[in-house]
């Protein structure tokens, strides 16, 4: 049994069992990938596919036993490679991020060049995504590290922490009827179509919560996941925009004004997260410092020593998290 051969039926099995992607995918060639599993299914002495001709089908029950622990010896593998990275060469390697466009245009760009300065012989590879993707990436290993505020609490195998809490600004066109309230309420925004973000994105599912507390049902004339396209669309006279505070720029957007809008929506909590398991190099923890400064190495440490939500949420308690 080597190594390789687990690598390439977690793969197939990655690839809803098409051994032409899986080859792809490893930079080798489909009868190579086909031999090898053959091989190792003989040495078993049972079947990790069925098969219908050339074709695979199906994960037998045996088959399934087998990639759940061949995933686990790789990720241990992976953990052994970084180890000793980490005391042969500690600033150099990479890290992979993945995480959706309003953190990687407004939040991230600060601290990646921070990092850059201190560990320029890391190489970073940034992913964009649904925060759905961005949560199972991370998951299966694809990157090191998940940002985002939605989604990533459904995987069980991930450690979140929480980073930042943040909150919204209506952007209107200047002059617009809304800038001449006293004081912005839910009701007035209601009466003018909605430019927002796509469901599940970026906090909007605070944002409809709030409305529907209201018993209001606010027209959505338009929906993105990209602060920037909701601003062009706002310029245009589409309808009122709702996009987190972080992603107005006075000094860019000066034909749009922005209105407070954190009296009227609770505040979303952007969290990192990463596999549990995974064995930490020092420079990510030095990225999550630099991303969250209350994420000290002793306490990311205590985080994943946490065994439950009860003892994550004490790691934490003390902590007063940023509002930006």
């Amino acid at each position: 049994m080597k190594l390789q051969q687990l690598r390439y039926i977690c793969e197939v099995a990655s690839n809803n069992l098409n051994v032409s992607t899986a080859a792809q995918n490893l930079y080798t060639s489909q009868p190579g990938v086909s031999k090898q599993i053959r091989l190792l299914e003989d040495e078993l002495g049972v079947e990790v596919f069925t098969r219908n001709g050339k074709h695979l089908t199906q994960i037998t029950p045996a088959g399934q036993e087998i990639l759940n622990i061949a995933r686990e010896m790789l990720r241990q593998a992976e953990n052994i490679r970084q180890v000793g990275e980490e005391y042969s060469n500690p600033k150099s390697g990479k890290l992979a991020i993945a995480t959706t466009h309003t953190q990687a245009r407004y939040r991230l760009p600060p601290v990646i060049d921070a990092f850059r300065k201190h560990y320029p012989d890391v190489t970073l590879h940034l992913q964009q995504g649904t925060p759905q993707q961005i949560a199972q990436m991370a998951s299966n290993g694809t990157v090191d590290f998940a940002i985002a505020t939605e989604a990533m609490e459904h995987f069980s195998n991930l450690i979140l922490l929480p980073c930042y809490r943040w909150n919204r600004s209506v952007v209107v066109p200047k002059n617009h009827p809304l800038t001449r309230l006293p004081k912005l309420t839910l009701e007035a925004i209601a009466d003018y179509p909605l430019v927002t973000y796509v469901f599940g994105f970026t906090g909007r599912s605070r944002l409809d919560e709030a409305f529907q507390a209201r018993g209001l049902n606010p027209k959505v004339v338009f929906t993105a996941t990209d602060a920037d396209v909701i601003k062009t669309y706002v310029k245009l006279g589409m309808g009122v925009g709702i996009i987190a505070h972080m992603a107005y720029e006075p000094a860019i957007d000066t034909d749009l004004v922005a209105l407070e809008a954190g009296h009227l929506f609770e505040s979303s909590t952007t969290k990192i997260a990463f596999r549990k398991g995974m064995w930490l190099r020092s420079f990510m923890f030095d990225f999550m410092k630099d991303f969250a400064p209350h994420l000290t190495r002793a306490r990311v440490e205590a985080a994943i020593l946490a065994e439950t939500p009860e003892d994550l949420e004490r790691v934490f308690h003390q902590v007063e998290l940023p509002v930006l």
